[in-house]
């Protein structure tokens, strides 16, 4: 079956976050503008979803709602298929989504003060879990390799992971697999290798793979589940949801597997003691629907995307010679180099709100690293994408930012 990848949905005046950001950023944007922001699609939702949603609101009433047999069927039966690991149904534990998964995680596995790790650059809703909780941040950055006679390509700097992870204040690391927004998939080895320093210091892993379906031709996620032993299953707490990869996460739907009893009731607990109860009714058809109906509109959304990014880099390399597009393995999110422009992270937001118009994301807010990058929602329509590709190169070549040089400030003054 060919789906839609084509219509652009109108999401002006329906309440979309990023939307309304790009209208707050620039009022004066026409509404042929659309924002490659936040990720979540500008494509339509999966027409089995949309039926399974028609269906259910037909015969049901909207009062609380439980899990049922069959939401929770679906989301272990899509980790054995689709990621082949064993995902039991008594691990799994709801959340209205990861981000306030992790929040409870923190709080329920550590005590206000003690350390949680993360490797910026980064989703920035770490960090501020982190900090929100009262707990104190932990870096352990990415390294950025290769350059001048190849592509960059992040990797995980295990030496300092070690030795942050030997401090016993730090009792937590979370990880990003895929990692948002640099775009890699950890290898089983790397996965390994980290999980083996985590296991050794006595470092609790919190593995946020909401973008684990979103992985590019010729790449492969392996599941952190994977890569443990039985023995070692209670060291680690898994979080998951059908919201980036079938664009409904405003279903608030996640499924957070954590093996170890002990640990599933403090996370329960946690929940309880901030008031958080079922799922929003819709959660249920939409992920059922998704996991069980959905799998050939996701491959199909991954070539999309997978062009998407093929576009993007060819166009850049042509038009824009000190811009760099960052290899991308999994999500649908670019990463993009700007440092050549020489600009400060205003001046970079400016020139993209103002003058080329786009609302992208700006690298700064991903932490330590991200200074001087973008990152660019990938899935949209192909029509979209050279609309923006244009606008930025127009309005680079207007300022002479795609030259090497320090012109960058002068031409934005």
């Amino acid at each position: 079956m060919s789906y839609d990848f084509t219509t652009r949905p109108n999401r002006s005046g329906s309440g979309s976050l990023k939307w309304n950001a790009m209208y707050e950023k620039n009022p004066r944007v026409g509404s042929n503008i659309v924002p490659l922001s936040v990720a979540d699609m500008e494509l339509e939702n999966p027409p089995q979803i949309k039926e399974a949603l028609h269906r259910y609101l037909d015969g049901a009433v909207l009062g609380y709602t439980d899990a049922t047999p069959a939401f929770v069927d679906a989301c272990c039966a899509w980790q054995r298929r689709r990621h082949g690991w064993n995902a039991e149904d008594r691990w799994l534990v709801t959340s209205p989504g990861v981000v306030p998964a992790l929040s409870n995680a923190v709080r329920a596995y550590s005590e206000p003060g003690d350390g949680v790790i993360i490797q910026p650059p980064v989703y920035h809703p770490f960090r501020s879990a982190v900090e929100r909780n009262a707990r104190t941040v932990v870096t352990n950055p990415l390294r950025a390799t290769g350059g001048a006679s190849g592509a960059h390509r992040y990797e995980i700097d295990f030496d300092n992971l070690a030795e942050k992870a030997a401090d016993p204040s730090n009792k937590l690391l979370i990880l990003c697999s895929p990692h948002n927004p640099v775009g890699r998939v950890w290898s089983a080895v790397e996965l390994r290798r980290m999980l083996d320093i985590c296991i050794q210091n006595d470092v609790l892993v919190v593995c946020d793979e909401i973008h684990d379906d979103l992985v590019m031709p010729g790449q492969e996620h392996t599941a952190l589940m994977a890569v443990a032993d039985a023995g070692e299953y209670d060291r680690i707490v898994v979080c998951t949801a059908p919201s980036k990869t079938f664009n409904i996460a405003g279903c608030q739907a996640s499924a957070i597997f954590i093996p170890d009893e002990a640990r599933r009731s403090a996370y329960r607990s946690e929940m309880e003691r901030c008031a958080q109860g079922e799922l929003n009714a819709f959660a249920y058809p939409a992920t059922i629907a998704a996991y069980n109906e959905c799998e050939d509109w996701l491959d199909e959304l991954i070539g999309l995307v997978w062009g998407n990014y093929q576009l993007l880099k060819g166009s850049i390399e042509a038009s824009l010679p000190t811009v760099e597009v960052y290899p991308l393995e999994g999500t649908y999110l670019a990463w993009v180099d700007f440092r050549g422009w020489r600009l400060s992270d205003a001046e970079l937001e400016r020139f993209m709100t103002q003058e080329a118009l786009l609302f992208l994301d700006e690298g700064y807010v991903f932490g330590e690293g991200g200074s001087g990058f973008e990152r660019i929602n990938l899935a949209c329509p192909r029509e979209v994408l050279v609309e923006a590709i244009d606008r930025l190169v127009r309005a680079a070549h207007e300022h002479g930012l795609d030259m090497v040089g320090e012109r960058g400030h002068e031409v934005l003054d």
